[in-house]
């Protein structure tokens, strides 16, 4: 082992960890915890893309595996060992962090893997562009995890998500080689699309090292509304209404009224806590297109029985109710020594069906949830609040996820919408893809990884 770190050290000049207390932390994310954890060899911080490729040859020569790591806000998995056979390096990009640049005449930026996307969106603003893609943990979420699991968030159903606004990424294949996927432009069909196939991709083709992100102007304002129900019947018809009005709201967020009781008890913020489920709605664009479509959107709200509805331009009141809605999660992480939050998509017309279905299991075994969800685009998230050290809870928890699962795809749904696959739900692959399409998904990760180095037993 002190030969093998004695080598490393001569081939590589960057920060090593190796003691076990040193790299216990790194074999955590934030999926369920394992009793049977698999601690990394080493631990390493590369400072540039040579050190990338370096680690890369390296992991080849003395037959290692590697696993990109962001943040560790991985909710399936991604950044955990799963390769007992083979030693593993956790390549950790901290010292990776810089927004390069930032081009306002061709509207795009040049971006370090673990520039934060939160930190991206400010700097693009003071330029008066913006980023769109806006995942929940957007301050701490990296743009290399956000990339290597096709991050969506709020703003999908106008937007679009993270894969909309990649122009190219730099990535390191399985020789220690750099490939860039695509041109720093804004349009170009030269070529088979390599780009698409790194999104996504979980880390199990290549390491990503940079990344080409393309801009779009800023909207002139932004407005939100807070519309609460009696019922989660109504919130979701009300959500059916709104999306085939005409109206595109940025962000159209469902949350039930245990999420609501939940953020106002860990993080009072003044939300209403005696209705079944509210919509928090944002608009944006320019000033005479938002009057227009607030006016319309609050005649809606009227006329689908909106018992309540907060509707204000204040930006200071539009942040409180942002960051109340961004701190669900962390809330729900109090109810119960763990929090296991799933993330399917379902048509969305059948979000009333599968938030009605998710609480009927949740009675049935007895595991409290709160739920929330993007419900413009049908991406529903329900929090699980349990002790993964009480056996009965832990085992209804995975009877209940395979049950969730099924009654997603029944309804025409998916697996997921933004967390990714990982370890967690591998398992349920076959359910929700063809035989066919995971024979050819399979073969372009033998064809990228040959020596299955790259995050092994992950995605597919």
């Amino acid at each position: 082992n002190f030969s093998m770190l004695k080598k490393l050290k001569k081939e590589i000049n960057c920060h090593i960890l190796w003691e076990r207390e040193e790299v216990y932390p790194y074999a955590y994310d934030t999926s369920p915890n394992s009793k049977e954890v698999l601690l990394p060899k080493f631990v390493i911080f590369p400072e540039c893309v040579e050190d990338v490729q370096k680690i890369v040859k390296f992991a080849n020569e003395n037959n290692m595996v590697i696993i990109p790591r962001g943040a560790g806000t991985c909710h399936t998995g991604g950044c955990r060992v799963t390769d007992d056979t083979r030693q593993a390096i956790v390549i950790h990009f901290s010292k990776m962090n810089n927004i390069i640049k930032i081009d306002t005449e061709n509207l795009l930026a040049i971006v370090q893997p673990n520039a934060t996307v939160g930190e991206i969106q400010r700097k693009v603003e003071e330029k008066g562009l913006f980023f769109p893609p806006d995942p929940s943990n957007l301050e701490v979420s990296t743009i290399g995890g956000a990339i290597a699991l096709s991050s969506g968030g709020p703003k999908t159903f106008k937007y679009g998500s993270i894969k909309n606004y990649i122009l190219s990424l730099d990535v390191v294949d399985y020789r220690g080689e750099l490939i860039k996927t695509g041109q720093d432009i804004r349009k170009s069909v030269t070529g088979y699309n390599l780009t698409d196939l790194f999104i996504g991709s979980e880390g199990t083709l290549g390491i990503i090292v940079g990344a080409t992100l393309k801009l779009i102007p800023k909207p002139e304002v932004r407005k939100l509304i807070l519309a609460y129900f009696k019922t989660l019947k109504e919130a979701g018809e009300c959500v059916n209404k709104i999306v085939t009005s005409g109206i595109t709201p940025s962000a159209l967020d469902l949350l039930d009224d245990k999420t609501l009781l939940t953020i106002e008890k860990f993080n009072p913020c003044g939300l209403l806590t005696r209705y079944e489920a509210a919509l928090l709605i944002e608009l944006d664009g320019n000033k005479s297109g938002v009057k227009r479509d607030s006016d319309r959107l609050c005649e809606i709200l009227y006329e689908m029985n909106s018992a309540s509805i907060v509707n204000t331009e204040n930006p200071e009141v539009n942040e409180n109710i942002w960051k109340a809605r961004r701190s669900a999660f962390a809330s729900c992480a109090k109810l119960a020594p763990n929090i296991i939050t799933e993330d399917i998509v379902v048509p969305v017309e059948k979000i009333t069906e599968i938030i009605k279905e998710i609480k009927l299991l949740s009675e049935k075994l007895g595991i409290m949830v709160c739920i929330m969800g993007h419900a413009a685009d049908g991406n529903i998230h329900p929090n699980f609040a349990l002790d993964f050290d009480n056996h009965q809870e832990r085992d209804n928890f995975y009877k209940l996820k395979d049950e969730l699962f099924a009654t997603a795809i029944k309804l025409g749904g998916t697996l997921s919408g933004e967390h990714g696959i990982g370890i967690e739900k591998k398992q349920y692959l076959s359910d929700a893809i063809s035989a066919n399409s995971l024979h050819f998904m399979r073969k372009i990760k033998k064809l990228f990884d040959p020596n299955n180095i790259f995050n092994p037993g992950k995605s597919i």
